[in-house]
């Protein structure tokens, strides 16, 4: 039986800081430890051209998220362990997933929305300042996982949609030349600690309100005594609920510590003293890796060389893959062309589908896709699944007819025609009373 496969990516644009450390770093290396699976962790340099022009800044970044991974005990003898931009492979994969990837359903990623709801409500053109890359980027972000054939990507509610456009590549690209691509699995990460910053809102670069994972003890303890309180004095009792200080002390501390420091908030505990607390309960823990990360950062080539390494260990499994896929596309040498080739096999006509689905926002959608993955209807969220099915329903029976009716539920795709979507409907129609 083949080994669980485990993919993460990490962007190449800032420093690392606590939130990534509690919510990222820790449990992935804590991960890569357990048997029975096989990590692939990779430092995504080409989605960092998307969001940043400074040739500098992602150059530094990279040292620095690489030097942080191998200081809090990422081993790169027992995981794959690379730099995006050192596997070739992985940007001709895009362009092949970029030529069975419908455009419809680049339209309706996340970070595209946004960016064209932000337009629109600034009064400018929709796609003003988009570039193809963040129009793109989910095309590399499916080459990313497909190309190692992971089977868990670990993400959180608002990525899930990035899986789903993966899942469809890879059925769209297995429809059209063979079964060559495993469709992934969004690991869903629940639990996974989300950090307030400084100021009480989620740590974030965006919000310029994180504490650096490896700021010097001394800066450390400034920042961590900068934490935003309320007003209450010594010996008035406090609440640990919503107590940004609280909530970081408890993401390093054990549940005995944990619970020591709820019962000295009850006993009203001095903001200053519960601050020294938690320096020196996250100091405990990150001084020895701080000392590791820093005798690598003045290594810069040692990293490199381990980067290059994991880059070689990938492309043994990339290089032949992509042989297999240029092969299937029909990227091929021209020996064997004077004799005729066999007749294909007939293959089994594939079916319009409906596929229905949760969103990050806790509703209920449905899309349905053609014979060969491409999008031709989309719905908009319903809050109970039945409500989805039941249109569902009423689509199969009455085609186009039941737009009319349902348009607030539905949204519209300019680039299919009625007659097209009463084509698809059709077929499920006849291959459903061909079962009967």
């Amino acid at each position: 039986m083949n080994p669980l496969r485990v993919l993460t990516g990490i962007t190449t644009t800032g420093t690392p800081h606590l939130g990534n450390y509690v919510g990222a770093i820790r449990p992935a290396v804590a991960a890569s430890l357990q048997p029975g699976s096989e990590s692939f962790y990779f430092l995504a340099d080409y989605h960092a051209l998307i969001k940043c022009d400074e040739p500098a800044r992602i150059q530094r970044s990279t040292l620095e998220i690489a030097a942080s991974w191998l200081a809090c005990g990422l081993d790169p003898e027992r995981v794959t362990f690379y730099r995006q931009s050192d596997i070739p492979e992985i940007p001709e994969l895009t362009w092949l997933l970029t030529c069975v990837t419908g455009k419809g359903l680049l339209n309706r990623a996340h970070a595209y929305k946004a960016a064209v709801d932000k337009n629109l409500a600034g009064g400018a053109e929709p796609d003003d300042g988009v570039t193809a890359g963040l129009f793109m980027y989910p095309v590399l972000m499916g080459a990313d996982i497909l190309m190692f054939k992971a089977h868990q990507v670990p993400v959180g509610r608002d990525q899930i949609q990035h899986i789903e456009m993966a899942r469809d590549m890879a059925a769209s690209f297995n429809h059209l030349y063979g079964e060559h691509f495993v469709l992934p699995e969004a690991a869903i990460e629940e639990s996974v600690a989300t950090l307030p910053g400084l100021d009480g809102r989620k740590m974030s670069k965006s919000y310029d309100n994180t504490i650096p994972l490896f700021a010097p003890r001394e800066q450390l303890h400034k920042l961590i005594m900068g934490i935003l309180t309320d007003s209450r004095a010594p010996g008035e009792p406090k609440d640990t609920e919503g107590s940004a200080l609280f909530q970081i002390y408890q993401a390093f501390a054990s549940a005995e510590e944990t619970a020591a420091m709820r019962q000295a908030y009850a006993k009203g505990i001095a903001w200053s003293a519960a601050k020294e607390q938690l320096f020196e309960r996250i100091d405990r823990e990150l001084a020895p890796m701080r000392e590791r990360y820093q005798a690598l950062m003045q290594e810069p080539a040692r990293i490199d060389r381990i980067l290059r390494a994991g880059a070689d260990k990938a492309r043994r499994l990339a290089s032949p893959f992509m042989a297999e896929l240029r092969h299937a596309v029909g990227l091929r040498g021209l020996e064997g062309l004077g004799t005729p080739a066999p007749a294909p096999k007939a293959a089994k006509a594939s079916l319009p589908q409906f596929k229905q689905y949760r969103e990050r926002d806790g509703k209920f959608y449905f899309k349905l896709t053609d014979a060969h993955g491409r999008l031709l209807l989309q719905s908009l969220g319903f809050d109970a699944p039945r409500e989805a099915g039941q249109l569902i329903a009423t689509l199969a029976q009455q085609g186009s007819a039941a737009l009319a009716n349902h348009q607030a539920q539905l949204e519209p795709l300019a680039e299919v025609g009625l007659a097209e979507l009463d084509q698809a409907l059709a077929q499920l129609r006849d291959a459903a009373q061909d079962k009967r």
